[in-house]
C-alpha cells in the first residue's frame, strides 16, 4: 500500500512539474508603411534574429519558457522594447514616425504600453539629448558634452522614478519584474534595489529574471554604503603586490579607471587636485586599472602625472576586483573611511572635493 502511495505521489509530482514548465508560443505580425529596410531584427535574451521585410510587412513565430522583454530594431538608430507571451503580437506604424509605431499583444504588453505612455515624452527627450551628446563628443567639445551628459542624467532619473512608482503600485505585474531588472544598469544603491525587489509578489520570484536580479543584489551588497570593502591584493606597475588593507587608518578613494577610457582620463585631473589638497590629511588614492596592456597603463600614469599607488591584474574588464564588486562602467570609485568601510560611491569633480572638505574639515 505504501509503495503504491509513493508511486502515485511521484506521478502527481511529475505531472505538476510538467505543468509548471509552460511554453509560451507567440507570433509577431508587423506592418510598417514605407519601411524600406530588407530586415528588422529581434533580440530575445542573447539571441538575435533577422526577420525579412516585404513591402513593410514581416512575420515571426517563436516560443519562450516564460514571458520576456525583447527588442525589435527597425534600423541601427531606433527600435522598441515589448513583451513576448502567448498569442499574436502586432506591430503597426509608419517608417516616417518610428517613435509612434504601436505594438499590441497580451495582458503584459497592455500593461507595458500604459507605462511607456507615461514616459514617452521623457524618452523622446532622452533620444534628442543622446544625439547632441554624440555630436559634442565627436567634435571633442567637452564643455557641451558635460552639460548634455548632466541633462541626460536628470532625464534618466525622471524615467527611473516613473518605473519605481509603477513597481510599488503593481507588485504582481511581470512589467514590474522587468523594470527591476533594467534598473540594475542605473547603478542603484543596494538598499533601494533590494526594497524594490522585496515588493514583488512571491510568484514572480520563481522566474529566471528573478534569479538574475538576486545575483545583481549580491553584487550590490558587496559594495553597499556601510559595508567594509573586502580586502584584495594586486600588483603595482613594478610587479610588487599591494593590499587594500595596507591603507587602513586613512580615508581612501579606490578609483577604477583605464588608460583607454576617455572619461577616466578627463576625470584624472580632478582626482589629482583633491590628492594634492588632502594627501597630507590622512587621505590617499588607490587606482585600480582595467587595462590589459601594461605599457599603455604605465604611459597613462606618467602622462597624467598620477602620484598615488596604482594596481592591476591586466585582465581588462575581467579585472578580478572590478568583477567582484560589480563595476559596470568607469570611471567609478568607492570612498572608504579609516576602518575600510564604504562611506560614498562614484564621487566625481566638485562632489568629491566637497565630501573630503566635509570629512577632513578643510575650507
Amino acid at each position: 500500500m505504501k509503495t503504491k502511495l509513493l508511486i502515485l505521489t511521484l506521478v502527481i509530482s511529475s505531472m505538476f512539474a510538467v505543468a509548471q514548465q509552460k511554453e509560451y508560443n507567440f507570433t509577431i505580425e508587423g506592418n510598417i508603411v514605407d519601411l524600406k529596410k530588407p530586415y528588422v531584427y529581434l533580440t530575445i535574451g542573447r539571441k538575435r534574429d533577422s526577420i525579412p521585410v516585404e513591402s513593410g510587412k514581416f512575420s515571426y513565430k517563436g516560443n519562450v519558457d516564460e514571458p520576456l522583454y525583447c527588442y525589435l530594431s527597425y534600423e541601427r538608430s531606433f527600435g522598441q522594447g515589448f513583451f513576448v507571451e502567448n498569442g499574436i503580437i502586432t506591430v503597426k506604424g509608419n517608417a516616417n514616425a518610428l517613435s509612434d509605431v504601436h505594438i499590441s499583444g497580451g495582458k503584459i504588453q497592455q500593461e507595458w504600453n500604459i507605462l511607456e505612455q507615461d514616459r514617452k515624452a521623457l524618452k523622446e527627450e532622452r533620444r534628442n539629448l543622446s544625439r547632441k551628446f554624440t555630436i559634442a563628443n565627436n567634435a571633442l567639445d567637452i564643455p557641451t558634452r558635460t552639460v548634455v551628459e548632466n541633462q541626460m542624467d536628470q532625464v534618466d532619473a525622471k524615467i527611473n522614478s516613473i518605473g519605481k512608482a509603477y513597481i510599488f503600485n503593481n507588485p504582481k505585474s511581470y512589467v514590474s519584474l522587468s523594470e527591476i531588472r533594467n534598473l540594475q544598469y542605473s547603478n542603484p544603491e543596494y538598499i533601494e534595489y533590494s526594497t524594490l525587489y522585496e515588493k514583488l509578489d512571491p510568484s514572480l520570484k520563481k522566474t529566471k529574471i528573478a534569479l538574475e536580479i538576486e545575483s545583481t543584489l549580491e553584487l550590490l551588497k558587496r559594495s553597499a554604503i556601510g559595508q567594509e570593502m573586502k580586502d584584495f591584493i594586486q600588483n603595482d606597475p613594478s610587479g610588487s603586490p599591494i593590499s587594500l588593507s595596507s591603507f587602513k587608518g586613512k580615508y581612501v578613494l579606490v578609483d577604477f579607471w583605464a588608460a583607454w577610457c576617455g572619461p577616466c582620463r578627463e576625470e584624472n585631473p580632478n582626482v589629482l587636485k583633491v590628492y594634492q589638497q588632502f594627501s597630507n590629511m590622512d587621505f590617499t588614492v588607490l587606482g585600480v586599472s582595467l587595462d590589459s596592456n601594461a605599457e599603455k597603463w604605465k604611459k597613462a600614469i606618467e602622462d597624467d602625472k598620477l602620484p598615488w599607488i596604482q594596481v592591476s591584474d591586466l585582465k581588462g574588464w575581467r579585472n578580478e576586483v572590478s568583477v567582484y564588486f560589480g563595476i559596470r562602467g568607469i570611471p567609478a570609485n568607492f570612498l572608504l573611511d579609516p576602518n575600510g568601510t564604504i562611506i560614498a560611491k562614484n564621487l566625481m569633480g566638485a562632489d568629491l572635493e566637497n565630501k573630503l572638505k566635509e570629512l577632513l574639515g578643510k575650507n
